[in-house]
């Protein structure tokens, strides 16, 4: 095996490794403020398109954690980056929240529901059955397919909640067409985020919680990963997979010394 490289540059997912359920978990802000501090190039990801970043920036903040709005990638940030590469200045139909429709309006996208290039399904905790049917109707029609991000469930205080990977099921059951997913594990999401902080992966990490998520976009992105048991996976969860993550640790403290 070739030996790795020093880890220059950190990629951290967030629900679950920095915060848990609105709460800092115990040295997430040690960790940020360390990495602030070295002034090693790092991001804080999150397949979660509900917020912009200066919406997550404020949020951090009021917990404690301090992380400059071009530090924070979001899906609905890769999902506009992946649409402007491919069909500029182009047209969507979507649903979704404020974090996805901005990116796509920064990108200078107009948003139609008359034979837009593409639907784009986001997360929202307003899913609406009128909004799905009309999602049904344009893709029929021959509007191509666009998911931000593949979860199934998402955490809240109440229990799992239907996510945007759910709802995508939906619609492809009703459509016969799958979505393109452009947030984690996409390698996509991964390399386009390194790409903004001028790093490679050779000599970056990623953290995350979830094996299926973060774990594998960091191994099929060619970084070294590191999974935290402070969120949705437990240590013998990850017997449950064909691949493994480089080094397995408690939480997100045990990762401050390697900064």
């Amino acid at each position: 095996m070739a030996e790795r490289k020093p880890i220059e540059s950190w990629l951290t997912d967030m629900d679950g490794v920095l915060i848990h359920e609105g709460t800092p978990i115990p040295g997430a802000d040690a960790f940020i403020n360390r990495l602030r501090e070295s002034g090693k190039p790092f991001l804080v990801l999150t397949n979660n398109s509900i917020y912009t970043p200066r919406d997550l920036q404020a949020r951090l903040s009021r917990m404690g954690l301090e992380v400059p709005v071009e530090n924070i990638w979001t899906s609905a940030l890769a999902t506009a980056k992946f649409l402007d590469d491919q069909r500029p200045g182009g047209t969507a139909y979507v649903i979704g929240e404020a974090g996805l429709t901005t990116a796509l309006h920064d990108i200078g996208y107009i948003l139609t529901d008359h034979e837009p290039d593409y639907v784009v399904l986001g997360e929202t905790r307003t899913y609406s059955f009128e909004a799905m049917t009309k999602a049904v109707r344009l893709i029929n029609a021959g509007a191509r397919f666009i998911c931000t991000n593949p979860d199934e469930t998402g955490p809240s205080a109440e229990g799992p909640l239907p996510a945007t990977g759910a709802v995508a099921a939906l619609i492809t059951k009703a459509t016969g067409k799958k979505p393109y997913f452009a947030g984690k594990p996409n390698p996509l999401m991964m390399r386009t985020g390194l790409n903004a902080i001028g790093a490679h992966s050779h000599s970056s990490a990623m953290i995350g919680d979830r094996m299926d998520t973060d774990i594998l976009a960091g191994l099929e992105a060619g970084m070294q990963t590191f999974l935290v048991l402070t969120g949705l996976t437990s240590a013998a969860d990850t017997e449950k997979y064909p691949y493994r993550p480089t080094t397995t640790v408690k939480s997100i403290a045990d990762l401050v010394d390697l900064v």
